[in-house]
């Protein structure tokens, strides 16, 4: 094998945190680039298959496109190339650490040998790490064709991965199951996730620990582990200081020891003399059993107990108690009810007559479901000092073999977390102890409780047998319960969650996302509008920022699904408006599991080239996302004008509703006669009239003209995007006269849509702020521009048209020469500027593009008659509004608003003193 010539390399690692171009849900995508192994398919190379099987057998599992058990082990016989490999391997390696994924697929890149590997995960961390993983165990198995007579096992390089480095398997497994289990969830919380999840319940992991927020916005709850949002810190308190909760049980007449508290070990001793021995030695604190001495039966035990149990106190406080003699149980209480009880038994082994103490402990930790702390379901046993000195209580030395049959203690606690097990009785308690168990989380004040009751009996009535309530526990482990070593599991996260989440409540809150190549901003602004008149606390996520309940918290470009999770967190929202640019789907997904209503305006050529997104064709896919995140109950908003856009109604599992400016469109009047909703522009004597369709129903909704976004009708770009923002409250429940008041309160200010049409007046020259970039966008401002002096007479000298422009210089070449062309048909002059970030290109070069298609079109009989460039975006406004005369109008194609904003009224204010000084004078 060579490892230069013949080695997978990954080029980059994306991981999809929802819906994604690739995929419906979270995966991982890879850029592999397999070199020569394009020339090697898995049939030619000497050994793979069967050393990969050999190492992960669970690949027989794989059905990959066969459908049948063993199809991907079909593949690898009848050769399959490696990249392919990558996408199974790195699921298996996710499986044997107990994540079940199945979801898969390479695509090649376009480019020779460079593949798109993507896969399914349950943990991002876990998931990544896998397709390391994969990639070094391919690599590491490919015997180069030519060394075949040398190596017979796919070991010719001396077991070394791509980067040289010596690879053993078995280590670099056992180190990504460690760190599996390091990340994971830990039982309780996977159980509560687990039941939230059947039941459609979205999620959020907020920090790399238990923190978990379920739900969404105004709807969601909190779980830490077994604490939750309701949980009383107050409670928590009460139940962490055992000496006060023994006398508040005591006081409700409930059966607790006799205790005290103490700092000193003196006094412990004479606390014990006082109660009787035996007793109880344990922190005031403490948690796990850790410091936790029973059955002392002297001063010296105590004394020797004391030490550690002051070691594990927080507050440095030891209690001593009465020793109850009986088994261990937890009750586990839930909103005030019982729903399981376990018996806990303390970490043993069993003699067999033929191995030792310390081989039966080693057996015993071999049991798969034992692992450290609390990642596995069962502890493994540690053998302390303390579990030497209590094997040696019983008589046997750790090196002894004990009789068959023989059970030797290794702790005198039965808690989970140092190795015990548990047995489940949840149906065999007496009625009195579920009432005092249920009696005892209401005097601490727990909703989620666990009480530790030890009594010979748990089927007999504690007050008749002896015994008594022990600790009441605050957040108690589940897994005793869900996975109890004997008897059935109970599913004690049900009720939990409908604790959280009571019958009828919901868990989301309304998504409406939007998208297109223009306008996606103007129109969620709309629905944000529309939804807040009714009352409603919208969090609006766009190229702006994040705006919470109208007011902006976040000043960025938001439109990623950073900011979607950002506004999902927030405890007052009830109502999201999203805008889903191109970007952030294709770096991360949307962010978020699925909308309610899509919203794509349009598709047209944008940001191509970057991404692997080389065509208007993959654009359109990208932007589809959003409708293929519709549920079945939800609704697809699709411009029926734009073709690509009418297409994505085949993605869609919910309804289909159109918006066109055209009055006579077949697919709509086909639509509507089925009982379907569209929002159509109807043309009259009085105006363009909006009108929305739904059966036969015909409901106007408002003149265009009477709209201020529309500028009395002429910008015929925000017609279009009232009508789907009209059309998306409708899907969203809003009332026909909420959104007819909301569109009709919706300005083009700078202030209330800050770059978008916003239209002020210095010195009598009219200015247009506005965020336009691209083609398409400056062909529809070009037709507004072209519209707006329809007023003026005939007989009055027709105005001046100045134009400010600019795009980003990530486009390509000839998107920023079209822009220029574009321009110089609707402008009479044309300022060219740049934007303050090049993004890879060189001063000037973005303005001479541009400058070269303003040009062409003036060589072409365009209108414009003057062009030149100022680079600056505040030195080239200050041009565009000093050339103008009262009465022209002026546009400007802004990247920083709030400096151009601010500029144009300082140019005013200045101009205003001029005035009056010379007035004066």
């Amino acid at each position: 094998m060579s490892e230069k010539l013949f080695a997978v390399t990954i080029q980059e690692t994306r991981i999809y945190r929802g819906p994604n171009y690739f995929s419906y849900g979270p995966a991982v995508h890879l850029t592999v680039d397999i070199g020569r192994l394009e020339q090697f398919p898995t049939d030619t190379l000497p050994g793979f298959t069967d050393e990969l099987i050999r190492l992960l057998p669970g690949l027989h599992d794989h059905q990959c496109s066969r459908g049948h058990d063993g199809g991907f082990v079909e593949r690898l016989i009848e050769g399959t190339w490696a990249g392919h490999v990558v996408e199974h391997v790195a699921l298996e390696l996710q499986r044997t650490a107990g994540h079940e994924m199945t979801r898969g697929k390479t695509r090649s890149t376009g480019a020779t040998g460079v593949y798109n590997v993507i896969y399914g995960y349950l943990d991002e961390t876990v998931g990544s790490l896998a397709g390391q993983l994969a990639v070094r165990l391919v690599n590491d198995l490919v015997v180069d064709p030519a060394t075949v007579g040398q190596a017979a096992t796919g070991q010719a390089a001396g077991n070394q991965g791509a980067e040289g480095e010596p690879f053993d398997f078995a280590t670099e497994h056992e180190a990504f199951l460690r760190t599996s289990q390091r990340v994971a969830f830990g039982p309780s919380t996977q159980a509560i996730l687990d039941e939230a999840m059947s039941r459609d319940i979205p999620w959020q992991r907020l920090n790399s620990a238990s923190l978990v927020q379920l739900g969404q916005g105004v709807n969601q709850q909190r779980i830490r582990a077994t604490m939750t949002s309701i949980t009383s810190s107050l409670a928590v308190d009460i139940a962490s200081d055992k000496e006060l909760t023994n006398r508040l049980l005591a006081s409700a007449g409930l059966p607790v020891p006799g205790s005290a508290m103490v700092r000193e070990v003196e006094d412990a001793v004479r606390a014990a003399r006082r109660i009787g021995y035996p007793v109880v030695v344990k922190p005031l604190d403490g948690n796990h059993g850790r410091g936790v001495a029973i059955n002392l039966r002297d001063g010296d035990e105590v004394r020797a107990a004391f030490g550690e149990a002051y070691d594990q106190s927080r507050r440095g406080y030891v209690l001593v108690e009465a020793f109850i003699t009986g088994r261990d149980y937890r009750v586990l209480v839930v909103g005030g009810n019982m729903v399981a009880i376990a018996e806990r038994v303390p970490a043993h082994v069993i003699g067999d007559g033929t191995h030792t103490v310390d081989e039966l402990v080693e057996l015993t930790n071999a049991d798969p479901r034992r692992g450290v702390g609390h990642e596995k379901v069962l502890t493994r046993i540690e053998v302390t000092d303390g579990a030497v000195a209590l094997v040696r209580a019983q008589g046997f030395e750790m090196d002894q073999v004990p009789p068959k049959g023989e059970t030797v203690k290794l702790a005198l606690t039965a808690n989970m977390s140092t190795g015990g097990i548990s047995i489940d009785r949840t149906f065999e308690a007496h009625p009195d102890n579920v009432d005092i168990a249920e009696e005892a989380a209401r005097v601490v004040g727990l909703d989620i409780a666990g009480i530790d009751f030890i009594c010979p009996d748990i089927t007999q009535p504690v007050r008749e047998t002896g015994g008594g309530i022990c600790e009441v526990n605050a957040a108690p482990g589940f897994r005793m319960h869900t996975h109890p070593t004997i008897g059935e599991p109970q599913f004690v996260s049900k009720p939990v969650v409908d604790l959280l989440f009571p019958p009828g409540t919901s868990s989301r809150i309304p998504i409406v996302a939007v998208t297109g190549t223009n306008g996606k901003t103007t129109c969620s602004r709309m629905i944000a509008r529309i939804f807040k008149s009714i009352g409603k606390k919208v969090g609006m996520t766009s190229t702006d920022g994040i705006v919470i309940d109208g007011r902006l918290i976040i000043k960025s470009d938001a439109s990623g699904p950073k900011s979607a999770r950002m506004v999902l967190q927030n405890p007052r929202v009830d109502f999201a408006v999203f805008e889903v640019a191109r970007g952030g789907i294709l770096r991360e997904g949307l962010g978020y599991g699925r909308n309610d209503v899509a919203v794509v305006l349009n598709v047209a050529p944008d940001h191509l080239g970057l991404r692997g997104i080389d065509t208007v064709e993959q654009l359109a896919k990208v932007k589809q996302v959003i409708v293929e995140a519709v549920p079945k109950n939800g609704s697809a908003v699709l411009n029926a004008d734009d073709e690509l856009v009418a297409a994505m109604r085949k993605a869609c599992s919910g309804e289909v509703v159109w918006f066109s400016l055209e009055p006579d469109n077949r697919m709509i009047t086909d639509h509507c006669r089925r009982g379907g909703k569209a929002v159509i522009l109807e043309r009259g004597e009085l105006g363009d009239l909006i009108v929305l369709v739904h059966g036969r129903r015909r409901m106007p909704l408002a003149y265009t003209h009477l709209l201020p976004a529309t500028f009395n009708g002429k910008a015929m770009f925000n017609v279009q995007n009232a009508m789907a923002a009209a059309a998306a409250a409708y899907c969203a429940g809003a009332p026909l006269h909420d959104i007819r008041a909301g569109l009709r309160s919706f300005t083009p200010s700078y202030y209330q849509a800050p770059g978008r049409m916003n239209l002020t007046e210095v010195q009598g020259v009219k200015v247009i702020v506005d965020y336009c970039h691209n083609v398409p966008a400056m062909a529809a401002l070009g037709d507004f521009v072209d519209r707006f002096f329809d007023d003026v007479p005939a007989t009055v000298e027709r105005p001046q048209r100045i134009g400010v422009v600019a795009t980003a210089g990530d486009r390509r070449d000839q998107d920023m020469i079209d822009l220029g062309r574009e321009a110089g048909r609707h402008f009479d002059t044309i300022i060219v500027r740049e934007d303050e970030r090049l993004r890879g290109r060189k001063p000037g070069e973005t303005a001479a593009l541009i400058e070269l298609g303003a040009r062409e079109a003036q060589a072409g009989g365009g209108r414009v008659r003057h062009i030149e460039t100022v680079l600056d975006e505040i030195d080239a406004t200050r041009a565009g509004v000093a050339q103008a005369n009262p009465g022209d109008l002026v546009v400007l194609c802004v990247d920083r608003a709030r400096e151009v904003w601010d500029a144009l009224q300082a140019f005013g204010h200045v101009a205003q003193a001029g005035a009056a000084k010379d007035e004066q004078n």
